[in-house]
């Protein structure tokens, strides 16, 4: 029996998780065996994001105690599994996808939370074809670096073809 002190300290520890979180997804986490929630959780926190199973009221309490935190009741239905997503919010949704499409599982992805807005399974599923943070910097990068890269590489050019005709009117005179 979980006392009145535990529920307490795990309604603390879910306000301080969901307020510093950008990401709440709400899923199932019923007909995966305890290895398998083990290697989701890796595969979420590697993401960036962590996996944590909380009871449906005290989460409702966490989000109406937390600022900023829409009601999410429609998708608090039995048993809970909560992916949170800290710096990049895209890593852990796309880890849980990944995950579940690879191992041929069906979890029921109920819902959650983006930014202090609530958002669909399908807004979801949306999310998860996004690009992560480091592949969207990996192309700003690189698109920001192709244009000088262009511009060097034509004044090179021109430089050298200066050269070719410095070199040909020097060997003509030599000649003449």
């Amino acid at each position: 029996m979980v006392t009145q002190a535990q529920k307490q300290e795990r309604l603390v520890q879910l306000k301080d998780q969901l307020s510093r979180a950008q990401l709440a997804v709400v899923s199932d986490y019923r007909g995966l065996t305890v290895k398998e929630m083990t290697n989701l959780r890796r595969k979420i926190q590697e993401s960036g994001g962590e996996y944590t199973v909380a009871k449906n009221t005290l989460v409702r309490r966490a989000l109406s105690e937390t600022e900023g935190m829409p009601q999410i009741d429609g998708v608090l239905a039995g048993p809970t599994a909560l992916v949170l997503g800290y710096d990049d919010p895209v890593g852990p949704v796309k880890a849980l996808m990944d995950y579940l499409k690879d191992n041929k599982k069906e979890l029921d992805v109920r819902g959650g939370i983006l930014e202090g807005r609530q958002v669909s399974t399908e807004d979801l599923k949306q999310i998860a074809t996004l690009p992560s943070r480091e592949e969207l910097v990996a192309k700003l990068m690189g698109s920001m670096q192709s244009p000088a890269q262009g511009v060097a590489i034509a004044l090179s050019g021109v430089a050298r073809n200066l050269v070719y005709v410095l070199e040909a009117v020097r060997q003509q005179k030599e000649n003449a």
